[in-house]
């Protein structure tokens, strides 16, 4: 990062640019090729919330259907792999895992099968 000085820096143009960088991030989703249709092909998407169910409520109400595809009554579905920063939502919380701005949620569909 370039940390100016001088005129800019006096002036706190500097510092309002970094305060407001912090306040508008938000949290990246990555979309799995064979849900892009209820993104209008967006390989990711933002969203906002505190849990990740928060989360997903948030892009369902963007993105019709979306959240259907992830969850079931009993929670995330069992073919879909959720991951956080790159760990695993099932072993950190689930649908009550907290979620922050500047995190990376990746959305993966479980593969199954193969030769006998």
């Amino acid at each position: 990062m370039i940390v100016p000085d001088g005129p800019l820096e006096a002036t706190g143009i500097y510092a309002y640019a970094q305060s407001w960088s912090r306040q508008n991030m938000a949290i990246e989703v990555r979309i799995p090729t064979i849900l892009r249709t209820y993104t209008g092909g967006a390989k990711s998407v933002e969203g906002s919330g505190s849990t990740l169910a928060e989360l997903i409520a948030d892009l369902d109400g963007r993105f019709d259907g979306l959240g259907d595809r992830l969850m079931d009554d009993a929670g995330l579905r069992r073919f879909i792999n959720v991951y956080l920063n790159d760990e695993d939502v099932r072993f950190i919380g689930g649908l009550a895992a907290p979620v922050t701005d500047g995190d990376t949620v990746t959305v993966l569909p479980a593969v199954a099968g193969g030769a006998r």
